[in-house]
């Protein structure tokens, strides 16, 4: 069991991903946007920090590269609907696991975390 953090401002989203990952068997905390995921990081020891890129506040990009230098031992993944958005990303590659595109399934969703918390 892994702790993760899903930051995600759509609450239909941050639901699905939510219970998907605790079905998986893991503990997870929700973030409504970037900013309050930097809050929720802080001294809680989470595994893996799963984002969307588009937030308001904080976007996900972001919040990866602080949560990136200030917890270095997490994994990172974000997820995006936007193919833009994604391009964006695509620089990120050595300080993220994957870029999740929306919609994706349980089991992709699932899959991907595993990935990203196997990674050592």
């Amino acid at each position: 069991m892994a702790r993760i953090l899903v930051a995600e401002d759509d609450q239909a989203v941050a639901e699905f991903v939510e219970r998907s990952l605790r079905h998986d068997g893991h503990e997870v905390g929700l973030a409504v946007d970037g900013l309050d995921a930097l809050d929720r990081l802080r001294g809680h020891g989470y595994d893996l920090l799963i984002t969307d890129i588009v937030m308001p506040g904080m976007d996900g990009i972001a919040l990866a590269l602080k949560a990136a230098k200030d917890y270095p031992q997490m994994a990172i993944m974000l997820m995006t609907g936007y193919a833009a958005e994604q391009q964006r990303a695509h620089n990120l590659e050595t300080l993220i696991h994957r870029v999740l595109t929306k919609p994706f399934s349980l089991t992709q969703l699932c899959d991907a975390a595993r990935e990203a918390l196997d990674r050592d």
